[in-house]
Formats: C-alpha cells, structure tokens, sequence
C-alpha cells in the first residue's frame, strides 16, 4: 500500500521567477524546489496573487483549475484558480484582475484590502481543488491572515499552520476600525488581530499559529529584543516556545560562477577564470584594468538600516588610503543616491555608481569584485553575502541576524569573511583595512578566496530542518 504523502502549502505574496521584489521571492521560487528534492513523501504547493508582472511565457503553461467566488465582508468577487507545475512543485495563481492587474507588487493604499483577499481566497481555494493541507505555511504579513482565519473561522481537521517572519519591520498595520469592513474579522475576535492600538496582521498570525518560524537562528533571538522587534517584543517572547530560526539558502544554479562567459570554480583550473571577470568588469565599467587593485562592491536597496550611513562615514578615508576601486548597484532613498553621485564626481576614475535593479548585472558585478560590503544595522538572513561567497568574493558585514550565522571572521580556520560586532563607523573602518591588507598577501587571500566560494549555502540543509518541523506539528 503507498503511503499517505504530507501535503504541504506555501502561501506568499511572491516567488522567482513568477514576480518578485527582494528576498521573499528569493525564497519561494528556491525553498518548495528544495522541499520537493528531499522529501520524495510529501506533496508540495504553493499559493500566491497572478500578478500584472507574471509574464506571458508562464502564462501559456498554465491550466485553469476552478472558478470561485471570495466572500470578504460585503464584496463578493471573482477568483480564478490557475496551475503550472515546475522543478517539482505545483504552483498556483489567484487571479482578481481588480486587485492584481497592477504596475507593482506592493506600495498601493489599499494594500490590506488586496492581501485580505488574497488570503481568503486561499482559504476558499482548498476545497476547490480538493487539496487539504496537512500543514498550511503561511510567510509574511501578506499572508498572515490564512493563519488567524483558518484559527478563528475555517478550521480545516487536521490542518497545521507555520507563519514565517522574513522581516519584522513589515507588520500590516492598520485602523481598527476598517476590521469587519475590510478584513472581515468579528468585532468580538479583535483582540486577536489588535496590538498598541491598532490592527496588527503579523501579531494576529503570531498568536494563532503552531510555529513560528524566522530566517535565521541569531534573528530568532534578536527579535525578542526591542530594538530589532520594532514593537513586537513582547508578543514574540510570549510565543518563544515555538519559535525557531532556520537561515535560507541560495540557488546555486542562478548564481553560478560556470554559467559566466569566463568561468571558475573552486577546482584549481578553473579558478583562474576570477581575475578574467575581474579585468572584464574594469573595462565594462571603465575603470583602470589594474589587477593588483582591488574592487570592492555594494549590492543593495539604498536604505539607512543597511549600513550606507557608516559608509558614508568611512569610505572616502578608505579611498583615499588604498588603491581600491569601488563600484555600487542599488536604488532607494535619494540622500544615498547624492552621495554617491559626489563620490563618483570626485573619483572619477575609482568610483562607479550604478542606479538600478538588474539581476544580470549583478552577477558581473559579484564575479568580478574582491571585497563585498554588507555593514547591516538589522539583517534577518541576508542573500547577498552569500551570493558573494559563491564567486569567491571576500564579504565584510556586521556580526547580525543571518550574517552572524553564515560569515565567519578571519582569520578563524573555517573563515569566509570578515565580520565586526558594533555598529561603529571605525570599527567597519578597521576591517576594511584588515582585508585590504589581506588582498596584498596572496597567498592567504587565495585560500580565504577559497574558503569562501566552498561554503555550503545550499537549499537542502534548510529543506530539511523546515521538513523536520512540518513532522513534528
């Protein structure tokens, strides 16, 4: 007789490489791919809004699985229920054109509305294509509220739920007043959803969930700490006993070193092709083809709680005390984007400052850079560094969150990096200065190199701690 498979669905608001903006999309277009390799017993889908952004090539591929209509409050509006399969795993997309058809993701006023939707549409999507979850994991405030309805009003036998912390600083915060009218929550059930004062959806899923799970095993201790829970201090202590840290993974085939026109790897023939990158980045970028120089890098949304204001204390000291070329790729808040418009002015042949998204990019810029700068205020899990290990690219970063978890500072034996513990302009200062000094003794920065890009930062190790937890609940 075949055994009962787990049925497990992952619910997002994004996943690669469907529609996404940052690191949730990161993890649900690599973690279900993960799952479904490891654990050859379970059943693996995921859930989330067909957006504007989902493009035609994937589009055709789908099949229409059922037509619903979603109650929420007094709306009652279209769902269509569409499928494709890839790498193993179900994918499915709620289309509302209403709220979906969009020239963004995120970022409208009535956000809450939309996502209300979205999660009782996946509620009222299980008996539709008759899949009953074992275990319903739930990630980010945008789906919060599968947790709290499944908890308060549909009740599935038998269903556990998981809700995912992938950064506590988005919460979905909103009025009280707008519960029964656009969450469709009973007035009597507001103590669920409230906290100071108002609607909390991550609070609500917090208390309603089986566990609570977040990115990294550091983070899961920091966020019981006021300054990282951004409020949600308290809650989180209360609900500590099912609370765990798992640090994501990276997908080694999208950032691979041998799908680059120049390749390498960590085996000895091939690892010649680094500093091929390196001189191709120069000329690309028009900066000086200098080997002994070493490029130091940024990749990264331009906001404060990721370090630029400690940047902008000690960069210049560092331009000006080394023979480093720095290069910078990232969009956001307009005093950053300043900045380095100045700096790049007053180096004109050292500095270049790149204001855009582009994954492609990012690549050259990762292969062919030495150092990569990560100096993070708060940091859950963290990707970049990461990816920067993957192409032999020494990372310095703050000792927080998943940096603290997956970078280990020189010159311990299994270094792979540089790390600082304080949130201190000279001490980020200092290890610039230490890896630089580095970069001059080849013969250490050749095995550190090494050690870097060997790190294992697979997807299967966190598969199967998240299919270990799925087990026990």
């Amino acid at each position: 007789m075949e055994n009962k498979k787990t049925k497990i669905l992952i619910v997002g608001a994004e996943a690669l490489p469907f529609a996404a903006t940052g690191g949730l999309g990161d993890v649900l277009g690599s973690l279900p791919a993960a799952l479904a390799r490891e654990a050859s017993d379970a059943d693996i889908r995921v859930v989330m809004p067909l957006y504007a952004k989902v493009g035609a090539e994937y589009r055709e591929k789908m099949t229409k699985v059922a037509e619903i209509t979603v109650k929420l409050a007094w709306r009652n509006q279209y769902c269509g229920i569409y499928s494709l399969e890839k790498d193993g795993v179900i994918y499915y997309f709620l289309d509302n054109e209403y709220y979906f058809d969009r020239d963004a993701l995120y970022g409208f006023f009535d956000d809450g509305e939309r996502y209300a939707f979205f999660s009782r549409a996946v509620m009222d999507m299980i008996p539709a294509i008759d899949f009953y979850p074992d275990v319903l994991h739930a990630n980010d405030w945008q789906s919060a509220l599968t947790v709290v309805y499944n908890k308060l009003y549909y009740k599935y036998p038998g269903m556990k739920t998981i809700y995912t912390i992938h950064n506590i600083e988005y919460q979905g915060k909103y009025d009280k007043y707008i519960l029964g009218d656009v969450f469709a929550i009973d007035n009597s059930d507001l103590s669920i959803v409230e906290y100071d004062g108002c609607i909390n959806l991550t609070k609500g899923a917090i208390v309603c969930c089986d566990r609570l799970t977040t990115v990294s095993s550091r983070y899961a201790d920091e966020i019981k700490d006021a300054f990282f829970a951004h409020g949600l201090e308290n809650i989180i202590k209360a609900n500590a006993e099912k609370l765990s840290g798992i640090v994501n993974g990276i997908d080694y085939e999208y950032y691979n070193p041998l799908k680059l026109d120049e390749k390498f790897s960590a085996g000895y023939r091939t690892f010649s092709g680094k500093a091929k990158n390196k001189a191709a980045l120069q000329e690309m970028l028009g900066l000086p083809t200098d080997t002994d120089a070493p490029i130091v890098s940024m990749i990264s949304r331009l906001a404060s709680h990721k370090g630029f204001d400690l940047v902008k204390c000690v960069l210049e000291e560092a331009l000006d005390n080394s023979d480093m070329q720095f290069v910078l790729l990232g969009t956001g808040e307009k005093e950053f984007e300043y900045y380095f418009c100045e700096l790049a002015a007053k180096y004109p042949t050292r500095v270049r400052a790149l204001f855009e998204f582009n994954k492609e990019l990012s690549k050259k810029i990762y292969a062919g850079s030495d150092i990569f700068l990560m100096p993070s205020k708060s940091e859950p899990c963290g990707l970049a560094q990461m990816i920067a290990c993957s192409y032999a690219t020494v990372p310095i970063v703050r000792a927080v969150g998943g940096l603290y978890d997956s970078i280990k500072s020189y010159p311990a034996p299994d270094s792979n990096g540089f790390t600082f513990d304080n949130y201190n302009a000279h001490d980020f200062l200092f290890k610039i200065y230490e890896a630089l000094e580095l970069y001059g003794n080849t013969s250490e920065w050749d095995k550190l190199t090494l050690r870097a890009i060997k790190s294992d930062f697979t997807w299967s190790k966190s598969a199967s701690k998240y299919m270990e937890i799925y087990s026990k609940i």
